[in-house]
């Protein structure tokens, strides 16, 4: 049976933090499901995976308590559990910006839906598409023309958008991310640094695939689990990230002879012919999606 992967996200305030870890985490575990869920006074940041009966029922229980009515998921399949355990961790955030005054549940950036920015693009309108992903995400893919900031942690934004032309301040900016919850914080940053005009990708590039497919965009999406990349079909591309050092590697980087499964890639290979040993392990929370 095929395996659904959900991830969802919102910014609400949450004052019992360690009694709904302990109550989601018994749930998760007796429903069988895999997977992280980051809790922070400011919100819920989720990416679970297992048997669709069970994902939809876990899901059922959480939107029994109001405050995550509502909440918008973004979904795909695997053909195996993409995640090694169940993790469910207290934060200080569920995305770290470490800007206190950026509270996106009470100040949101306005959102625009994924056919309304390929609406702008067939038309081609003076948009900046800011990439507020990871330099190396980046790498795989991103949309046509986007601008990146060389992140090599999210919160590194808020030094790295002083960069950003100040003749954007008065155009429209599209921030975007991989299923949204970078991007809703970094809008109101901008906002708070001078942009007037700016939007939030609603869902990220994962919710851009599901409706609108792969246009203007090119390359591949990174997620943080063991499907590592997804194309704008939503499917696993062939793309692995080396056990001992964390680098990506194309299906062509894989078939060098320095790569060896869960031991070295061309990358942590030793001159010696050693393999290196092993930094950190193969899984990633879902922290930054």
């Amino acid at each position: 049976m095929r395996i659904l992967n959900v991830s969802a996200y919102k910014f609400v305030s949450l004052n019992d933090v360690e009694e709904l870890r302990s109550r989601l985490r018994a749930r998760a575990r007796d429903l069988g499901l895999k997977g992280t869920i980051l809790l922070a006074p400011e919100g819920i940041n989720l990416f679970i995976a297992g048997l669709q009966v069970q994902v939809e029922r876990f899901l059922a229980r959480l939107a029994e308590d109001s405050r995550f009515a509502g909440l918008e998921t973004k979904s795909s399949w695997s053909e195996e559990q993409p995640f090694n355990r169940m993790l469910v961790k207290a934060k200080r955030e569920i995305i770290t910006l470490r800007r206190p005054d950026v509270d996106p549940s009470c100040t949101p950036a306005p959102r625009i839906a994924p056919q309304e920015l390929k609406r702008w693009l067939d038309e081609g309108r003076e948009v900046l598409l800011l990439d507020t992903r990871n330099g190396f995400e980046v790498s795989l893919g991103t949309f046509d023309g986007a601008a990146e900031l060389a992140l090599k942690s999210f919160s590194e934004l808020p030094e790295a958008a002083k960069s950003i032309d100040p003749r954007w301040k008065s155009r429209p900016v599209v921030a975007f991310c991989t299923g949204g919850i970078r991007c809703e914080k970094a809008a109101p940053l901008l906002i708070k640094e001078g942009f007037r005009e700016v939007y939030q990708l609603d869902g990220g590039i994962l919710k851009y695939f599901e409706a609108c497919g792969g246009a203007h965009y090119h390359g591949e999406c990174f997620v943080f689990d063991k499907r590592v990349a997804l194309g704008p079909d939503l499917e696993p591309t062939g793309t692995a990230q080396c056990y001992v050092c964390q680098s990506v590697l194309t299906p062509e980087e894989q078939s060098r002879p320095e790569y060896v499964f869960e031991k070295s890639c061309h990358h942590c290979h030793k001159d010696s012919g050693h393999p290196a040993e092993r930094r950190a392990g193969p899984e990633k929370p879902a922290a930054l999606l």
